[in-house]
């Protein structure tokens, strides 16, 4: 029962808009191997020599924690690990674990070498982080029976296993968990011959008929992104069966592209309007986080986490002591004269 919840949490929490249909389509695609993983050459490397020893010594692999912006592969990266090492991978969140028996029931049911991944594990509390030191320290789990006078400290031993956490936000995990991880690996944006590659796999997976122009088109748009490319193929892939006999050209992508509002850069309405708000409501910024969210209708954490990482790599917006703000860049994507102070 407690790992049922724990899943349903993780749908929830990977993004707020990924429903149930969207998470099955994303796993169907995941590489089962560090060969078939595309991308992230130094992480793989680092990883494939981390695993290579820990089998060569028959120990499980050391913790592990991945950070990097959503939709980069961290999960995938989790499930690869398990596969290469032939543990059983149990998946949950951070804001899932909300009591120490949950934690107990899971860690309990480990087996050795066995993979326990935590998604977003920054948003874990703080009881829980501190009953994980002893866990990925000495494998073993420290529990308070009785309470008041009567109270004892009673000790479990585990079985040896892998943490492997991924967060979006490092700075926000505490120094005693970060420290207690043997090995972390920072993702970044995928190149778009990457993407391109990631893209022409998933559609062979898939069996539709995908031109080169096609493929070079949606890698242009996925925002340098797996999830976002893996996404935007399902949604053209749906407009070419019902518009275009199913095959996806370079035109069939181009209407499909055009009916899902998505531009040259890879920017969605939501994008262009939190850049059109900027520009329009404040003079270009400085704007403050929580009065931008104010104006767009956005949560803070989906500015900050899902939007603004994109822009400020084109270079559209710009992150400030004061604010943020709109870059000239911004302005003539938006088709709108550049202001003076802007224009540098």
């Amino acid at each position: 029962m407690i790992e049922r919840d724990v899943q349903d949490e993780d749908d929830r929490l990977v993004s707020s808009a990924e429903q149930a249909p969207e998470r099955e389509f994303e796993v169907g695609l995941r590489p089962g191997t560090l060969d078939d993983f595309v991308g992230q050459q130094g992480v793989k490397e680092n990883l494939r020599v981390l695993l290579e020893a820990a089998k060569g010594r028959n120990e499980p692999v050391e913790h592990v924690l991945l950070y990097g912006n959503p939709g980069l592969g961290k999960t995938t990266l989790a499930h690869v690990i398990a596969r290469e090492m032939g543990g059983q991978i149990r998946v949950t969140s951070g804001p899932a674990l909300e009591r120490v028996g949950d934690l107990a029931a899971i860690l309990s049911n480990l087996g050795r070498g066995d993979i326990l991944f935590v998604d977003e594990i920054h948003r874990m509390n703080k009881t829980i982080e501190e009953v994980l030191y002893p866990a990925m320290e000495d494998y073993a789990l420290d529990l308070v029976v009785g309470k008041g006078p009567t109270a004892r400290t009673l000790r479990l031993a585990l079985e040896k296993f892998t943490l492997i956490g991924a967060t979006t936000r490092l700075s926000l995990l505490s120094s005693p968990l970060r420290d207690r991880f043997g090995a972390t690996f920072h993702l970044n944006f995928y190149e778009q011959s990457d993407i391109a590659t990631i893209i022409a796999r998933s559609a062979k997976l898939l069996d539709v008929p995908t031109d080169e122009p096609a493929v070079r088109l949606l890698s242009e748009r996925s925002r340098r992104t797996p999830r976002v490319a893996n996404r935007l193929l399902r949604r053209v892939r749906d407009f070419a069966q019902v518009r275009a006999q199913g095959d996806i050209t370079e035109p069939v992508a181009k209407d499909a592209l055009i009916m899902l509002d998505v531009d040259e850069f890879g920017l969605d309405r939501v994008d262009r309007f939190i850049l059109q708000t900027i520009v329009d409501k404040f003079q270009g910024g400085p704007v403050g986080l929580s009065t931008l969210a104010a104006a767009t209708q956005e949560e803070s954490d989906t500015l900050e986490e899902v939007h603004e990482p994109y822009l400020i790599q084109l270079g559209l917006l710009e992150r400030t002591a004061r604010g943020r703000m709109a870059t000239g860049e911004a302005y003539r994507h938006l088709g709108r004269p550049v202001p003076e102070q802007r224009a540098l």
